[in-house]
């Protein structure tokens, strides 16, 4: 795997860690979840041969830091993060960017507040459910969720979110924990560890947030919107699919679920290498 050049960046509020791999025109890998630079590594490395590929923390979690980490958060700030990065490592030209889930979000909001630095954005089940007919039902799930967490806890919490995402009728019991190489078992007792940062204060923001819709469709000749093979009928698949219909554009669909990236890695770093060059 590609060694990279890690460094950090200083943004309004934060420190950014962020990591640096390849050469070519950059790419710009936004996380989702809980996930960081860690969580793209193989599919950055995969694609370095044709790409500078930058991954980095979201703000508040992994090493970037926040000067105040009571801050509340809004995909703005976090889209703002994003174009700092580009504005630092590709200042004189316009860049391919991926973001998945959250990160879909954060990357939507960066194409439509700096459409002249993102030169084509894959997004990849951004979770935007103001879009879709039925958000009012949306909402209240944020609701449940966000009162869960503060009346029984997080894992309470996630048990009612989790049971939101699955398709009408799945009542599929998580898999039985197995047990994880220790480089694996250090990056999910990281991802444990900024579960209630992500349930308290990114997905109240993030999942409230509505995309101007109008202006997502005169810049849909460089977006490409994408959701998961196996996602079908699940509540991250919808908006992508709603939003591909409304456009006009094609619904590009990628190896595994919503976490296809980290299941999947070498298949899904391929399916983006095209989407990027089509």
């Amino acid at each position: 795997m590609t060694e990279p050049t890690v460094g950090t960046l200083r943004v309004n509020g934060a420190t950014l860690h962020h990591e640096v791999r390849g050469r070519g025109p950059l790419l710009l890998l936004i996380p989702g979840g809980t996930g960081g630079a860690a969580s793209l590594a193989t599919v950055a490395a995969d694609l370095a041969d044709a790409f500078t590929v930058v991954t980095y923390d979201p703000r508040g979690m992994g090493g970037s830091t926040l000067d105040d980490p009571e801050a509340e958060q809004s995909v703005a700030e976090h889209a703002e993060d994003a174009a700092r990065l580009l504005d630092l490592l590709s200042p004189d030209a316009p860049a391919r960017v991926f973001g998945s889930s959250s990160g879909a979000i954060a990357a939507l909001d960066l194409l439509l507040a700096h459409p002249e630095r993102v030169e084509r954005a894959v997004v990849h089940e951004p979770p935007v459910v103001e879009v879709l007919p039925d958000a009012a039902a949306h909402r209240a799930l944020l609701a449940r969720v966000q009162e869960t967490f503060r009346d029984q806890g997080l894992m309470p919490a996630m048990a009612v979110f989790a049971a939101g995402l699955r398709k009408h009728g799945d009542t599929a019991e998580p898999p039985p924990a197995t047990e994880l190489p220790p480089q694996a078992a250090a990056r999910a007792e990281q991802t444990l560890g900024a579960l209630p940062y992500f349930v308290g204060r990114i997905v109240p923001a993030f999942m409230s947030y509505a995309p101007d819709v109008a202006r997502l469709a005169a810049l849909s000749d460089r977006l490409v919107l994408a959701c998961g093979e196996d996602s079908r009928g699940e509540l991250p698949y919808r908006p992508a699919a709603f939003l591909a219909e409304h456009l006009g554009t094609e619904l590009q669909h990628f190896p595994g679920g919503h976490t296809g990236l980290t299941t999947h890695p070498a298949e899904f770093a391929e399916h983006l290498r095209k989407a990027l060059h089509a």
